[in-house]
């Protein structure tokens, strides 16, 4: 028994022994530093900027941390836009895409790894094509089936042709399914397990990881969306957050302390959920590319 123990813990001090730190390691995670930092110093100019006053910001040469910390900026954008009302529709309208999204990628994405019916690779093949599509092609003939639908401003314009069409969505999950083994639903169905069966009890549990990460990616676009509520919102009631930060530029000039602040607004929960979910993303896009 003493031998066991003494090989038991030999074992764990060469884990837990601190690995030979290569130079080139160091460098790697220097030149990361470096980027991280440029990519986020531009919203830490923006945040600040949203507590300067509008002289202070085009202060010549510029300063970086506030001299006169100010909140003018904050009580204009609220007085000037019903941001309550705007939060409330961008995330009604970005969390229901993103449900129905969810639901409908993998379904499709499901049947076209595992349901073999004639052309289904070239069907998938024309289904991946549409990504390469630019959206302004297509916004006229949308424009005229929604109009035909009596859905122009109205939240339904914007949620029924995202939700219900994603290629890239059907592409992650796919290469996700193609990665799980047939034998595990091959074992379900002998023991009399219907397809549906199948896809809800032993494939969605499966998908936490790519589902959460499709998620994510599918909500910060609808969070961002500017050019589908630009087209089909018309009544100020309706409004998404950027339709009410884009109110603070004006045709010859801009509020720009209260621009600053709105924008502060809107992309701190995007932060948020990014530094929250950031590992589901990263897993979700590594492993989604196990197979072809």
């Amino acid at each position: 028994m003493s031998t066991l123990t003494r090989n038991i813990a030999r074992s764990q001090e060469a884990r837990t022994r601190r690995r030979p730190v290569r130079p080139g390691r160091i460098i790697l995670h220097l030149a990361l530093a470096v980027c991280a930092a440029l990519m986020a110093l531009p919203f830490l100019w923006m945040m600040l900027s949203s507590f300067k006053p509008l002289d202070e910001i085009f202060r010549q040469p510029p300063t970086f941390l506030p001299e006169v910390w100010t909140t003018g900026g904050y009580e204009t954008a609220f007085a000037g836009a019903d941001f309550v009302r705007g939060f409330w529709n961008s995330t009604y309208i970005a969390v229901t895409v993103t449900v129905i999204s969810l639901l409908t990628s993998t379904m499709a994405a499901y049947a076209f790894a595992r349901i073999d019916f004639r052309g289904s690779k070239h069907l998938f093949m024309v289904f991946l094509a549409t990504m390469m599509v630019p959206a302004q092609l297509t916004i006229i003939p949308l424009y005229i089936i929604m109009g035909w639908l009596g859905w122009i401003d109205t939240p339904l314009s914007l949620i029924m042709p995202a939700s219900l069409f994603s290629a890239f969505g059907v592409f992650l999950m796919r290469q996700y399914i193609k990665g799980i083994p047939r034998e595990l639903e091959e074992a379900a169905e002998l023991d009399g397990a219907s397809r549906f069966r199948v896809f809800t009890t032993m494939i969605l549990p499966l998908l936490r990881t790519p589902l959460t990460a499709l998620g994510i990616f599918t909500f910060l676009g609808q969070w961002n969306n500017f050019f589908g509520p630009l087209i089909f919102l018309n009544s100020d009631a309706n409004f998404t957050l950027p339709l009410l930060v884009n109110q603070f530029k004006g045709q010859y000039g801009a509020d720009w302390t209260s621009l600053m602040s709105a924008t502060t607004l809107v992309a701190a929960p995007l932060l948020i959920i990014f530094a929250v979910a950031q590992r589901q993303i990263v897993d979700g896009i590594a492993l989604s590319g196990s197979k072809s």
